[in-house]
């Protein structure tokens, strides 16, 4: 799996197609998500086997079990929970792609600049949604696809058949995309479609690299910070009420806080009472006015995106308190509307948004949050307020 042989490495594959980088679609309300109604859950194993030969195989549905001769050294990416996990095992050198990589990849490292020796380097890196296509797939010739195969066949041009072309004469997709919300996917991958946690997919990307050590002792840090959490909330009568919105023109986007899957995996764990958790609408998020947004008035609005480059939040606070109905709100009038991360989480990103989340909810437990500055990297808070150990998590990134 060199570049030998006809292959483009990741920067002569750039250094040709410049013309392909592009900024890409906001990761805000867009979407490709599926049914909202899913109806089935699994649980997953992260076991693999290894054959006398030195090949290994991984399984994950809905591709089932997959071959590999040796570690991948080119890694078609998508959405950013698979570059962290990547960068949280080592091979972040290994990726060809990413969805907006200006604002995917800037926020990243705004959480990696509390890891010593952790970093990113995103620049150049084209963004897949600037050209879905075979030809793409193609041109980067990548070892495996960290992409859900039920999700790639619903793209424009693209069917089962494709992907099928693609997994046999490139390489294996290795993803699974309707994790993230529970949705139902396309028909024709339904049947035994199995649903996983984050971890648990972390887990399984972790198998195709040959770093299980490292996942297992990034997953004893999150085991530890969510039974730190779990023996600390209040009862549920005295969680506050929360939203989970992106401010728009004249509305709100609206997303829940406590429904199954990954995307969830920083506000579940928290199971803050939703204020719109009763709302079923129409795909995985909806939109509400003002007026509907004072009929809730939750005690804290958590605005997603708020730490990526696409939002200032002094300019959205500015925006709420000049409005007539906003500044009614008691979360603005109380200072408790906070800047949230991105839901599209890996496991690192995820570690703080669990701490950035608790503390916004409950900092009478878990410490006051000291409040997010746009453009700067996630807070530096006191070692004894801390919920997961920076040196712990550090040194098992980068080996030291």
């Amino acid at each position: 799996m060199d570049d030998t042989g006809g292959r483009l490495s990741r920067r002569d594959y750039l250094v040709g197609t410049g013309a392909l980088v592009g900024s890409g679609l906001v990761a805000g309300c867009s979407g490709d998500t599926g049914d909202a109604s899913s109806t089935t859950t699994s649980t997953a194993t992260t076991t693999g086997t290894t054959t006398s030969d030195g090949s290994y195989t991984v399984s994950m549905s809905p591709v089932g079990e997959v071959e590999f001769d040796e570690v991948p050294s080119s890694v078609f990416t998508m959405y950013n929970q698979y570059q962290d996990m990547l960068v949280a095992l080592g091979h972040e050198d290994a990726i060809n792609s990413m969805f907006v990589p200006e604002m995917a990849g800037t926020t990243m490292n705004r959480y990696y600049e509390r890891l010593e020796g952790v970093s990113f380097d995103w620049e150049g890196l084209p963004n897949p949604y600037d050209n879905f296509s075979k030809e793409f797939f193609y041109s980067l010739d990548s070892d495996v696809h960290l992409l859900g195969p039920a999700w790639a066949s619903t793209k424009k041009n693209w069917s089962e058949s494709d992907v099928a072309d693609v997994a046999e004469n490139v390489g294996p997709f290795f993803g699974n995309f309707y994790s993230g919300t529970h949705a139902n996917p396309p028909e024709a991958y339904r049947d035994g479609y199995e649903y996983y946690t984050l971890w648990e997919i972390f887990g399984k990307v972790a198998q195709v690299f040959q770093e299980q050590e490292r996942y297992a002792a990034l997953q004893s840090v999150y085991d530890d910070l969510i039974a730190h959490i779990d023996a600390n909330l209040p009862p549920e009568d005295e969680r506050p009420t929360a939203v989970r919105v992106t401010l728009g023109d004249g509305q709100f986007w609206t997303y829940h806080l406590n429904r199954p899957g990954f995307w969830l995996a920083d506000t579940r764990p928290l199971a803050a009472n939703d204020a719109f958790g009763s709302e079923e609408w129409d795909g995985l998020w909806g939109s509400v006015g003002y007026e509907t947004m004072a009929d809730a008035d939750p005690d804290v609005i958590l605005h997603l995106w708020g730490m990526t480059p696409r939002y200032d939040m002094a300019n959205v606070r500015e925006q709420l308190r000049s409005h007539e109905v906003g500044q009614t709100l008691s979360a603005v009038q109380n200072d408790r509307v906070y800047a949230q991360g991105m839901r599209y989480q890996g496991p690192l990103m995820n570690l703080f948004q669990i701490e950035m989340t608790a503390k916004q909810l409950y900092p009478e437990i878990f410490g006051e949050w000291p409040g997010y500055t746009s453009g700067q990297p996630y807070p530096e808070i006191p070692a004894d307020e801390r919920l997961f150990d920076r040196e712990r998590v550090a040194s098992i990134v980068t080996g030291n």
